[in-house]
């Protein structure tokens, strides 16, 4: 079922924000300050590309200094804007029951796009 889901996602819209967050991140590898940003931003991007039959998983080490600055600083810049984002279009899907299966993984990208450092998306077995 999850791979049936992902096909409709990509068609309707995961593969373009997907693209966008990778486009995104090459865009932020060009400095060297930006890199950690950058690689967050295709994790995320590749996230998105296939969200169905995955679940957040903490990584170890996820509640690290740097990474609790580093979480802080991409919330300020750019987290809140990628959340508010994801749930614009999940309330926007909502309105829909066809729609429900698609705002609940915008839903479950909101917490990984508030924070992304120390955090990825697995497999669920």
């Amino acid at each position: 079922m999850s791979l049936i889901g992902n096909i409709l996602w990509l068609i309707f819209g995961g593969f373009l924000s997907g693209l966008g967050y990778i486009i995104g991140g090459l865009g932020l590898c060009l400095t060297i300050v930006g890199i950690p940003f950058g690689i967050q931003a295709i994790k995320l991007g590749v996230a998105t590309m296939t969200p169905f039959g995955k679940e957040i998983v903490e990584d170890s080490g996820a509640n690290g200094t740097l990474t609790i600055l580093f979480n802080i600083i991409w919330i300020l810049l750019f987290g809140w804007e990628i959340a508010i984002s994801h749930l614009t279009h999940a309330a926007i899907l909502a309105i829909t029951i066809v729609g429900l299966p698609f705002a609940k993984q915008h839903v479950k990208l909101i917490p990984m796009s508030l924070f992304p450092f120390g955090r990825s998306l697995k497999n669920i077995d």
